[in-house]
């Protein structure tokens, strides 16, 4: 045998054992919704041939051809390794007769004596247009009235899955079009402006093919154009406005060729403007009765908090991670408030968050993480957080609660190590206690009297004075010192403008390199946390609505709080559909760097 021929042989054998080695499966494709008198079709597919295929009984449905079979292969050598795809199509043409809803038999197909099944059909047939009789729409049945004036073959419908819900609960927009003539494309879309929502665009396949619907019995070609998931912000009675689409309808022009029919025909496009219906939403105030620590989410959250370690050297840093996670208004949630001892220094704490949208509403985690620094030796313990939000499916506010945490910290080895150290004492002044002081010497010697004792003490007596005098003028001020810092309100007063410029300073890196998101989140941070730090509100407690009345108190101009409010508006929405230009974000800086100023110089 020649070395080609036996190649082949060789391959030959392998394709037929691959082939052999796969499983067998028999699938239908069909339309789910078809109209009384509609002639369609219905495909079933084999991986494998060589069988003996039985058809099922088509009840309900007049058969006028099949079946028809068609053949399809296809080799691949990936890695050495030969596969072999074999399709046996079996093809029926067949035609509804009469509305209601029909299940078809599976079809089988006998192979080595093996039968393999499919699943069965289910059909609805919809009633037919009593214009027609029953008969098949198709696109020589449809006149130019019917392309320019008929509201039924063509529309679009906005749906929400809730129109009762509260402020803060997630509801999602479905924009659907309904069709029952050709269209060859949308060419303009103008959706809501969705005023008293936060709005976010889901992510929506595109529009490439349509899906068969029976609406009130006619049959509808349908597709989701857009989705989007809403936040409400607002208690009230709220309309949604109508979504305007600009469809392409393809229509056929001139006549069709009595040998040829359709297939050297022309078309033309028509553009068709259609409307949605307006929806009205009842949007509900929360119950008043909240809990001091409320965070503004609505939904089912739970809270973990954890630290990195169960000890740590003094003056190190020790890490406290606290993760929500759950369903709602994550992307808002504030940081927990934390009541730690007042020798652990902690610092302003960085959040991440893994979060998905959905029809659902917002999933996945919120991460909040701080450095902690004890400032001495000892046993130190983290109280329990807790974080209130308020469940939309009880309708009740709930508290959830971390276990309390500790951890030890160790010595450091320093030289002054047998020293106690007191609070107020900073390490950096018990360095030099060691040198200031001096011992006496423990070498035995003589006494020698001095003739300059007498003259030494004239200037004893005034300068023990003037030391005393010193002593406590230095232990005033130190106490004034410790008084004031000790005052943690008083601190934060003083050192909002500074906290404020700091992170207003990390907004402008932000927008230099394009992060959003990011730019956004510290406008929001700086503001909010200069407001609570000015105002001795604890940020938990702060809104927008409480912000406005303290400042109008403290006598700030009306105009510049509502300047403040509209930032802090535009901010928000920015974090949950950013689309503003540069321009835009760098007036939205200005105008908090401004308002930042001017309470500097009204409050301070």
């Amino acid at each position: 045998m020649q070395p080609r021929y036996l190649i082949l042989t060789l391959f030959f054998l392998l394709s037929v054992s691959t082939a052999e080695g796969q499983e067998i499966t028999v699938m239908a494709e069909y339309p789910r919704v078809v109209q009384a008198g509609e002639q369609f079709m219905i495909n079933w597919t084999i991986n494998s041939g060589d069988g003996d295929f039985r058809e099922p009984p088509f009840t309900g449905f007049y058969k006028l051809m099949g079946p028809q079979t068609s053949y399809s292969s296809s080799t691949q050598i990936i890695n050495g390794k030969v596969s072999r795809e074999v399709k046996y199509t079996y093809s029926y043409y067949l035609q509804a007769m009469k509305e209601g809803k029909y299940v078809i038999p599976p079809a089988s197909v006998i192979i080595k004596n093996k039968t393999y099944s499919s699943d069965s059909i289910r059909i609805e047939v919809a009633g037919g247009n009593s214009s027609r009789q029953g008969a098949a729409i198709t696109e020589d049945d449809i006149s130019d009235a019917d392309l320019g004036d008929s509201d039924e073959d063509v529309f679009v419908n906005l749906t929400v899955d809730k129109r009762n819900v509260f402020v803060g609960e997630p509801l999602s927009v479905t924009v659907k079009l309904y069709t029952r003539v050709e269209i060859s494309g949308i060419n303009e879309i103008k959706y809501p402006g969705f005023e008293g929502f936060l709005r976010t665009d889901l992510e929506t396949p595109p529009l490439t093919s349509l899906k068969r619907e029976s609406i009130n019995g006619t049959v509808y070609g349908t597709g989701v154009v857009q989705q989007f998931l809403l936040y409400p912000q607002f208690p009230g009675d709220v309309t949604i406005d109508p979504v305007q689409l600009s469809v392409l309808i393809r229509r056929k022009s001139g006549q069709s060729d009595p040998f040829f029919g359709d297939f050297f025909a022309t078309y033309t496009t028509v553009p068709k403007a259609i409307l949605s219906k307006s929806l009205r939403i009842k949007i509900n105030p929360l119950p008043g009765n909240k809990p001091a620590d409320y965070s503004g989410i609505v939904g089912k959250i739970s809270i973990n908090a954890s630290l990195d370690g169960d000890s740590v050297n003094m003056n190190d840093a020790i890490n406290l991670k606290i993760v929500l996670s759950g369903s709602g208004n994550l992307k808002i949630a504030n940081p927990p408030a934390l009541k730690l001892p007042p020798d652990l220094e902690v610092y302003d704490p960085k959040i991440t968050d893994n979060l998905k949208n959905n029809l659902s509403g917002t999933t996945g985690q919120k991460t909040f993480e701080y450095l902690l620094i004890p400032r001495h030796h000892g046993d130190f313990s983290i109280p329990p957080i807790s974080y209130s939000y308020f469940n939309s499916d009880s309708k009740r506010y709930e508290t959830i609660t971390t276990p309390e945490l500790k951890f030890h910290a160790r010595r450091t080895g320093e030289p002054a190590s047998g020293i106690t150290v007191y609070g107020g004492v900073a390490k950096e002044d018990v360095k030099y206690l060691g040198k200031d002081i001096r011992f006496i010497s423990s070498r035995p010697g003589l006494l020698r009297k001095t003739d300059r004792l007498s003259a030494s003490m004239k200037w004893f007596w005034p300068s023990y004075a003037f030391s005393l005098l010193l002593f406590f003028i230095i232990l005033f001020l130190r106490r004034e010192h410790i008084r004031r810092n000790s005052d943690l309100l008083a601190v934060r007063n003083r050192k909002a403008g500074k906290v404020a410029g700091q992170r207003l300073k990390l907004a402008s890196r932000c927008l230099k390199e394009k992060k959003s998101d990011r730019f956004y989140e510290e406008i929001l941070r700086a503001l909010w946390g200069y407001l609570s730090d000015k105002l001795s509100i604890p940020v938990s407690e702060l809104n927008k609505i409480r912000a406005v009345e303290a400042l109008k108190q403290k006598g700030i101009p009306e105009k510049d709080v509502e300047s403040l409010a509209s930032v802090i508006d535009l901010c928000e929405f920015a974090r949950y559909a950013p689309s503003s230009s540069r321009e835009e974000d760098e007036k939205i800086y200005d105008e908090a760097a401004r308002f930042i100023r001017l309470l500097e110089n009204t409050l301070s």
